[in-house]
């Protein structure tokens, strides 16, 4: 039997790995593989993959593992990191409802600082800035649902 995996399968079936709690994921076919590992919480990692058949001649292949971020994503300014989301979910500013915001545009953040929580199966995973400098953009409103790799913030680096 030969398996094969069109966009929308491909991106339904990432799409629910990024909301579950399994951990390590494998699917082989003729002619892709597919693995995924969750090594810290909240992060998920496609360790390799190769080219997936694609049914529909017209349909766009999604890479498993992109070399760049996708064009919605892309800085408009040279000079600043971008916070992309590491999963599917919804995007909260602060701890609970009614406290503070974890940052503010104009905040200085520190690598390992968390800027926001990204609720995904009734799971709270913070997340940590990559960089340290200063907060120019925040993109998501919140209790926005975001979609994997979605910038959800500038940073300039200091």
């Amino acid at each position: 039997m030969t398996m094969q995996l069109d966009y929308e399968q491909l991106h339904r079936l990432l799409e629910t790995l990024g909301e579950s709690d399994i951990q390590e994921f494998r699917l082989e076919g003729d002619d892709f593989r597919l693995e995924v590992r969750r090594n810290l919480p909240g992060q998920t990692v496609v360790t390799s993959a190769a080219a997936p058949v694609v049914t529909a001649a017209a349909a766009p292949v999604m890479p498993a593992e992109p070399t760049s971020p996708p064009p919605a994503a892309a800085s408009t300014r040279s000079d600043l990191q971008d916070i992309t989301a590491p999963m599917v979910g919804t995007f909260y500013r602060a701890p609970a409802p009614g406290e503070p915001s974890f940052i503010e545009v104009g905040d200085r953040v520190d690598v390992g600082q968390t800027v926001c929580i990204l609720e995904a199966m009734k799971l709270m995973n913070e997340l940590e800035a990559e960089v340290s400098g200063e907060v120019v953009e925040i993109l998501v409103d919140n209790g926005t649902p975001v979609e994997f790799g979605q910038v959800l913030m500038r940073v300039k680096p200091a």
